[in-house]
């Protein structure tokens, strides 16, 4: 049974649950990632979700997002993730948004309620989607897509519609983007990875 890390507000892990049960209409903060993989011509790996998903089914989001099992890495639950959704293989992981918090709710009040960093990465594969998980991939130009997103033109999750707005200050060049310091990652995240 896959758990996840609950938090506190300051991003202390204070418990764990199981993943299957954690989201509904009064879900509890709890520690997850985000990661955007681009291919080396700057194009985005955009995903759908699987339509059986708990939390916006059938909905196009950034490349990967999860959560790590208790006292796992979290780039290794980030590689883990990409290799068993999509098959992907990736160099260097790059932590962009260390302290990205949100929480949303959907049409029928099940809420998505996360700390949730945020990794860049590159890859040269193709995905190959585990369909249990990814309904569909598309690569994205990265400059038209985060102009589509800002401009609200563009259907996409809303984790990844806030994240598209912070990193889009990061600069223009996903390859340029400077790595942030692991210490500003939540606690949780830090013992995690030590």
């Amino acid at each position: 049974m896959e758990q996840v890390v609950l938090l506190n507000d300051s991003g202390q892990a204070i418990g764990v649950t199981d993943k299957a049960t954690v989201h509904h209409l009064d879900t509890p903060l709890h520690l997850a990632f985000s990661c955007y993989v681009f291919n080396g011509r700057g194009q985005l790996l955009l995903t759908q979700r699987a339509h059986e998903k708990r939390t916006w089914p059938g909905v196009w989001t950034n490349t990967c997002c999860g959560h790590p099992a208790p006292r796992e890495p979290m780039p290794e639950a980030i590689i883990r993730r990409l290799g068993e959704e999509l098959g992907l293989t990736v160099g260097e992981l790059t932590l962009v948004l260390p302290r990205f918090r949100y929480r949303a709710v959907m049409g029928n009040g099940v809420v998505e309620n996360e700390i949730c960093p945020v990794f860049a990465a590159f890859t040269d594969d193709e995905p190959t989607p585990n369909r249990e998980e990814v309904a569909g991939t598309t690569w994205a130009d990265w400059s038209g897509f985060s102009a589509e997103v800002l401009a609200g033109t563009r259907e996409i999750s809303p984790w990844c519609r806030q994240q598209v707005a912070e990193l889009v200050e990061l600069g223009a060049n996903p390859a340029e983007w400077p790595a942030a310091d692991p210490a500003d990652l939540p606690d949780a995240a830090v013992i995690a990875a030590g």
